[in-house]
């Protein structure tokens, strides 16, 4: 008897690949695409072509797809789920003075609940996805690792998933690399949805516009938010700021101030609506804590032990010691400071390919406690000390949604 999958598909190369490869491998497909937003609600004043997922063309496509390679297709209705979890906490955390990261929200709680109970309810052993990841099974866990294309890995955005979601997770595309998916899609017929352009905004903010989306959703946002006090670290005011929301750690342009020297965005106080700016060296840690964090490899990280760290998606990684400080909480301290360590992204460890646990970053620590079991030669050997070929390198990854 086939095994059943439920197959996320947004309409685009990736997932569709994904679909008609696990068909061809025998599995009985039913693919499914998710509605998670309106475009007009998210882009309310612009007129013309709907462009990214959630539009007509995009779940059309996915349903051709089915229809030429002789698998159902249903499309399911989730913005009320989506809204409520993913726009209201991305507002908030913006609100909150923090930068989120809504495709971390959507996959930790809204897709693969949303999957999974859909596959339940379809009689599905298995869900899969477009994503560029691998997931196996060692030791009575579900492992999550890098996919081979490392220029597409996404395996940053899953670190969320609990152990008894990735038990039933697929992903077809984890052992290729995009251009083989991009020709795959061409040898199955798919020849308009083979060199579709992947999609890097916000999925319910297509035209990339996060302060316009902000200002949409938030009554008055403008109003009692704007002309706040930019200040330097010494407490001195050297301007006034648009509105806090709009501002995030690292960033430079769009101050409209002129001190004879760059100055960035180092900190960021919604209470008193105040904006710190600084040079460049202020924007550099070593330490970190994150919460609300997932153990993947491992139940728990019982001890201190060298790893690879990324602080966001484009994030090469960094080796750094972690340690886990309490039962939700990770302390993750880098052999060498880091740049715009943001709070409110995620912070992913890596033990060599494998996700060893992730977590959304607090605060940043000023003066974090010595290393005492790892100097920065060890701790780099350790992450190395297996066979070469299970080493990190990240040094030119990107993601995009699939």
């Amino acid at each position: 008897m086939k095994q059943r999958v439920l197959v996320a598909m947004s309409g685009g190369v990736d997932s569709s690949v994904a679909a008609v490869l696990l068909h061809k491998q025998g599995y009985e497909v039913i693919g499914i695409t998710m509605k998670t937003w309106d475009y007009s609600e998210s882009v309310p004043h612009r007129t013309g072509k709907e462009v990214g997922c959630c539009t007509l063309d995009s779940m059309n496509d996915a349903r051709q797809v089915a229809l030429t390679h002789g698998f159902t297709h249903f499309i399911v209705d989730i913005r009320k789920e989506f809204g409520d979890w993913v726009i209201e906490r991305f507002t908030d955390e913006y609100l909150a003075g923090r930068t989120p990261n809504p495709c971390v929200l959507c996959n930790t709680h809204i897709k693969w609940d949303a999957l999974l109970q859909r596959a339940d309810d379809l009689d599905c052993a298995l869900i899969a996805t477009g994503h560029y990841a691998r997931v196996r099974q060692e030791n009575g866990r579900s492992i999550l690792s890098t996919g081979l294309d490392l220029n597409k890995d996404q395996s940053y955005a899953l670190w969320g998933l609990p152990q008894h979601q990735l038990a039933r997770t697929v992903f077809p595309l984890g052992h290729y690399e995009k251009p083989e998916i991009r020709h795959l899609a061409e040898q199955f017929g798919l020849y308009s949805i083979a060199q579709k352009p992947d999609s890097y905004e916000i999925c319910f903010i297509p035209d990339n516009d996060y302060r316009r989306f902000l200002r949409d959703r938030v009554p008055n946002l403008d109003k009692s938010v704007s002309n706040g006090p930019i200040i330097l670290s010494d407490g001195t005011e050297v301007g006034r700021h648009k509105g806090y929301p709009f501002y995030t750690i690292g960033q430079r342009h769009g101050l409209n101030i002129a001190l004879g020297y760059p100055v960035y965005v180092s900190s960021i106080d919604p209470n008193t609506n105040t904006i710190t700016v600084g040079t460049q060296d202020e924007l550099f840690h070593q330490t970190l804590v994150a919460h609300q964090i997932n153990c993947v490899k491992h139940s728990s990280i019982d001890q201190e032990q060298p790893a690879m760290a990324k602080i966001r998606y484009k994030d090469p990684g960094a080796p750094c010691v972690v340690r886990q400080t309490a039962r939700d909480e990770l302390q993750v301290s880098f052999l060498e400071s880091r740049k715009a360590i943001t709070p409110g992204q995620c912070v992913v460890i890596y033990e060599g390919e494998d996700v060893l646990a992730g977590g959304w970053i607090q605060h940043v620590v000023d003066s974090p406690e010595k290393i005492g079991l790892f100097d920065a030669s060890n701790a780099s050997h350790a992450l190395h000390s297996d066979d070469s070929d299970d080493r990190l390198d990240l040094s030119s990854s990107s993601v995009s949604r699939s």
